[in-house]
Order: C-alpha cells, then structure tokens, then sequence
C-alpha cells in the first residue's frame, strides 16, 4: 500500500492569502503549508493536511516575500552622505570619493548586513546586488539566510577588488562556478552602464554571459543627459548600441530606463529584456521618470528596486512599490494605471523574472521555495479593510511586516530578527558614521 504523505513542517492559517499568480486573486479562509522549505500544499483551511506545526496568522496578508531587484547594499553605510545633488555631481564629487577612501572588505561586509537586516524586516526576502568585493556580499547572503543575485561590477577603469577588466571578469567567472548549487545565491555578471564600458569589454562580457548562461545587471538610459551625450558621442542611443552588441535579451536587467524612445520600447519588447524600475532614486537625483504603464501594455517585464540607501535614502521597498504606483498613474495620466494588484506583482513575481527565478519565487504555488511575508493589516492606518491588497500597497508601511520566512526558515519573527543581532548591527554602523564623518 502507497504510504501516507508526511505531516507539514508548518500551516500557517493567516486572514488573507495573495499568491500573485493567478493575478488578481485574494483568498480567505486559505492556509498555506511548509515542508522542507518548499510550499507543499495550497487550499481550504478545513482541507488542510496535519501539520506538525500550525500558526494562525489573525489579521495578517500572507503574499510571497518582496523582491528588491535593483541595489547596491553596502552603500547603507553612505546613507545621507551627500543629499539633494544632481547624479553626476553627486557621484564624481562625493560618492566616488567617499569609495575610493573607505570600501574595503570590512565596509562591504558591515554595509550589506546593515543592509540584509533593514530589507528583511521591511518583508524583502530576495536582493539583486551590485558592489564591490561581491565574495564578501555573497558570504554576507549565505550567513543571513536571504537570497540574492549577486552582480560582479564590471567597468573599464581600476575598482576595488578587480585592478582591470579581465580580473574582474575572471572573478566573476570563479564566483559563479563556486556558487553554481547554491540553493538561496545566483551569480551574474554587472557591467556598470554603457558610458563605463567599452564595445571590446561589452563584447567579451556578452561572451561569458553566454557561455555561462548567466544573468546581465546593467544601469541603462538613466538619465537624458546620458542618453544625449551618446548620441552626440556616437550617434547611437545606449540601448542601441547594446542590440548591436548582442547584449538585450531575456537575461539582461535594465535597470532605470527613464528615457524610452519607440526604438527603445520595440528593442525591449523584440529582445524581451526586463527593466528594473527605481523611482524614488530617479525623483531624488531628478533623472526622470520611468513609463512604467507604457512599457507593462507592450509587453515589458517590469520590476521594482530600491537602489541603494545612498541614493533613496531607504530600502523600503513596500514604500518603493507605493511610489512606483503613483508615479505611473501620474506618467500615464490614467488613475488606472499600476492598480494594487499590479504593483504588488511587480514587487514580487516580476522581480523573480527579472533574475530568472520565477520557478524558484515570487508567488506563492507548491514546488516554489517558501519565501513569505505576513503583513500585520490590524493597524488603526489600515481599517477598514476593504480590499486587503489596495490597503497594502497605499496604506501600509513597511514596519506591518510581522513574519519573514525564506525558504521556509523564520528570519523575521514578530517583527525581530531571529538570525542577526539588530543592537550589533546598528552600533557597528554609528561607529562607521563617525569615522567617514571624521569624528574618530
């Protein structure tokens, strides 16, 4: 006789259950259950199979945990820095410097736990990431229980970590064959932006890109000036250039793309590149603004970062996904645009698509990874409730995420974390406040 199925590890039995895919879909009286680490069941709760562990889950949404798809994580320690200047000045005569004096293994390290840490207790349970000394990121990740895409930062000039260009690319080579069964870690390659790479470099990392099947994580079109300075350059608008160099595909991740021409939008939709949509970073530094609605009704995968706390100043990316909402509907000039089922499925299965893990994240269906995010909707900011995923995304900040589970591991529980020492993590990052402000 077939034996009997083993008990769930852990029902979680909340009031509303979202699992993005299908679309649209707000389940009641629904529990989810958890078996080494994956979703194992999906239904009625009077249906429910024994659990060895049930948790009810009163006035809480249960959606799949968020996905920042777009940041550079050790900058959380550059928070503040340098505000209210436009990107370039901003970067050439503050942000690079400040690197140029402090990144080390040790900045990188404390800067992307800060990071970890803020992410997850705002219900983020995957990052993409794009810094230096990418290993230490990556041994931060593995450590913290998160999961991430790590991007090796790719550039012409010296960077910290990789003297040249070949180092860097035989470094990000090493890292992903190291990392290529990591359960929670990808690898991708992260040539910094078109203005910053050569045509020789961009065509041998296209060549690693495929040879290794690897994920593209790039900073594209972010700026008018960018954009207009390229063509004044070359005649060629970046985006374009990128086709001509076999770089567009359904790997790359676009990230910023506020200026988009019709040439643009018909070579994303062609190629089926993703794009990364950051707006707060995009408002702050005043580098435009991203036709989210524009892009989503051709056909566009459009996902949502934070960018990094240098730059936003948070990485909040409930709150990101709010303004990313409201931002479209003011670009496309239609209240319908980005609705609150949309947003949320921006912030979660578009991200996952974004860096090839839609089969792995992203929503919540049995076989994907248990990556889950309760949402406290008890509040007095949040009643009453009429439409629980409306309330989320325009009534809820990020301090209602209650549970954080990442492959079935509780990260966050009752709002603290259970894997990292919150006091530790914020006196390490006063003591580096004061060094870089030179009051140590």
């Amino acid at each position: 006789m077939p034996t009997a199925p083993s008990p769930l590890d852990l029902l979680l039995v909340p009031s509303w259950l979202v699992p993005v895919e299908p679309a649209g879909v707000v389940l009641k009286k629904h529990a989810l259950g958890i078996r080494d680490g994956l979703i194992a069941w999906l239904g009625p709760r009077d249906r429910a199979p024994a659990a060895r562990e049930v948790r009810e889950l009163p006035d809480c949404l249960l959606c799949p945990g968020l996905i920042n798809a777009h940041g550079h994580a050790a900058m959380t320690l550059l928070r503040g820095l340098a505000d209210d200047l436009p990107l370039m000045t901003w970067l050439k005569e503050h942000i690079w410097p400040a690197e140029g004096r402090w990144v080390d293994e040790a900045f990188v390290r404390d800067g992307t736990d800060l990071a970890i840490a803020e992410m997850l207790k705002g219900g983020v349970t995957c990052f993409a990431d794009m810094y230096f000394f990418p290993r230490e990121v990556c041994d931060r990740v593995h450590r913290s229980g998160i999961r991430a895409q790590i991007a090796v930062p790719l550039l012409d000039v010296p960077i910290p970590g990789a003297r040249t260009p070949d180092e860097g690319l035989h470094l990000a080579i090493e890292l992903f064959d190291d990392l290529r069964h990591h359960r929670r870690i990808s690898v991708a390659l992260g040539p910094h932006a078109p203005y910053t790479v050569s045509d020789e470099n961009l065509e041998k990392i296209r060549v690693i890109a495929d040879q290794l099947d690897a994920p593209l994580h790039m900073h594209i079109h972010e700026t008018a000036g960018e954009v207009e300075q390229a063509v004044a350059d070359s005649g060629e608008r970046p985006l374009a250039r990128l086709a001509r160099l076999g770089l567009l595909g359904p790997r790359l991740q676009a990230v910023h793309m506020t200026q988009v021409s019709d040439e643009d939008l018909a070579l994303l939709v062609e190629s089926d590149t993703s794009v990364v949509h950051c707006p707060e970073s995009n408002l702050k530094l005043a580098s435009g603004f991203c036709p989210v609605e524009r892009l989503w009704q051709a056909g566009v995968n459009v996902a949502v970062g934070t960018d990094g706390a240098a730059s936003n100043n948070d990485l909040d990316l409930l709150g990101e996904t709010r303004t990313a909402a409201l931002l479209a509907k003011a670009v496309a000039g239609s209240a319908t645009a980005l609705d609150a089922h949309r947003a949320l499925r921006m912030a979660t299965l578009n991200g996952a698509r974004a860096l090839g893990l839609e089969a792995v994240t992203g929503s919540l269906e049995p076989g994907k990874a248990a990556d889950l995010v309760a949402f406290d909707l008890s509040g007095l900011a949040q009643q009453p409730v009429h439409d629980p995923v409306s309330q989320l995304i325009y009534a809820t900040g990020r301090d209602c995420a209650r549970h954080v589970w990442v492959a079935g591991q509780p990260l966050l529980d009752d709002r603290c974390l259970t894997q990292m020492d919150e006091p530790a993590l914020t006196a390490t990052a006063r003591a580096w406040g004061a060094r870089i402000a030179g009051n140590e």
